[in-house]
């Protein structure tokens, strides 16, 4: 059996303290008492945005610096369908444990916190938009999973659920990593308003996402349920 060789290790260290980081930190935020834990966790997906680009570069990945960036502007607009979830939907609520938040429903931590997700999902797919959405599918399904146990998010409201997880967000989520697998390779040298004109564009294609899977899983739950 070969051997990892010592320049893999060395490419793989940045990425691993990067990321322990984040679940160190993380977890310490998360510990803290309101208000000061909704500050802390603003604090830690700020720092980790801003670090993953010289992370990239550290690790030797240069070519992932737009992926990072982009996946910082979709998480930007990510707030747009949380709001429209926790607002309109009803589907969806934010405890607050502290720190400022968007129109009194949503953290304003949330508007960088899809960064780690998107980013590792769309990486680990090496780019590839079909493998990009079954790995987000299995990152979010993570993240649903853990969120109303560690107290960022919680579904509420009339939606089919599985162990706890609202369930049409997950082929949404999936979508959401198809979609920005596509619009990194589509926007990788284009210029700041191309970018974030993708991103905005990308947070949009999700929230019908949301709308639609939320939608037809109504209409089965009521017909298998008659």
């Amino acid at each position: 059996m070969s051997q990892p060789s010592p320049s893999s290790l060395r490419s793989a260290l940045p990425w691993v303290l990067l990321h322990a980081g984040l679940l160190g930190l993380g977890g310490v935020a998360l510990a803290l008492p309101a208000p000061a834990q909704g500050w802390g966790v603003l604090v830690v997906v700020v720092a980790y945005a801003a670090a993953l680009p010289a992370t990239c570069r550290w690790a030797g990945r240069p070519d992932l610096v737009p992926l990072a960036v982009l996946c910082a502007l979709v998480s930007l607009f990510q707030v747009l369908p949380d709001w429209a979830l926790v607002e309109v939907a009803g589907t969806l609520r934010f405890p607050d444990t502290g720190g400022p938040r968007v129109g009194d429903a949503v953290p304003v931590a949330m508007a960088l916190m899809w960064t780690a997700p998107l980013f590792v999902a769309v990486a680990l797919a090496g780019g590839r938009p079909g493998r990009a959405a079954a790995v987000a599918a299995m990152v979010f399904l993570g993240a649903e999973v853990a969120a109303p146990w560690v107290g960022l998010w919680e579904p509420v409201g009339d939606t089919v659920r599985v162990a706890g997880v609202a369930v049409y967000v997950l082929p949404a989520e999936a979508a959401l990593g198809w979609a920005v697998a596509l619009a990194a390779g589509l926007v990788r040298e284009a210029s700041w308003p191309r970018r974030v004109g993708a991103a905005l564009a990308v947070s949009t294609f999700y929230t019908g996402a949301l709308v639609l899977c939320h939608l037809a899983l109504d209409v089965a739950d009521r017909t298998l349920t008659v």
